[in-house]
């Protein structure tokens, strides 16, 4: 019963997108939007919040069904994120009402994985 959901494709965040979004959520959490910061704890760059890509996830799953209530909607996180990085999201339909998804790097490098049931 396996059914691909189409990709959905996210074009790179730029920096203020990530000091954006730190003041819509109230994530102030310099990792994410101060570059010296996110060095000085051992990261290459700043990341993208966790919460922007499972909000991303769960946009993706109301644009697949946009008719349908989710009823259950789990993630895990399996990769930082950067600003400058594009991403996919990918989803399949498993059963009638249930599914699985991820988000990945262009280079295919997962950044969460997550699973949805509908009502």
């Amino acid at each position: 019963m396996a059914q691909k959901l189409p990709d959905i494709h996210k074009n790179p965040l730029a920096p203020i997108d990530m000091v954006r979004y730190s003041g819509a959520s109230g994530d102030f959490n310099e990792i994410h939007t101060v570059p010296k910061v996110a060095r000085s704890k051992g990261l290459k760059d700043p990341i993208v919040h966790g919460m922007l890509l499972m909000g991303w996830a769960a946009a993706a799953i109301d644009e697949w069904f946009p008719d349908r209530k989710r009823a259950k909607f789990t993630v895990r996180f399996v990769g930082m994120a950067h600003a400058g990085e594009a991403f996919v999201i990918e989803g399949i339909l498993t059963t009638e009402n249930a599914g699985e998804l991820q988000i990945k790097d262009a280079s295919g490098t997962g950044k969460l994985v997550g699973s949805f049931e509908m009502e």
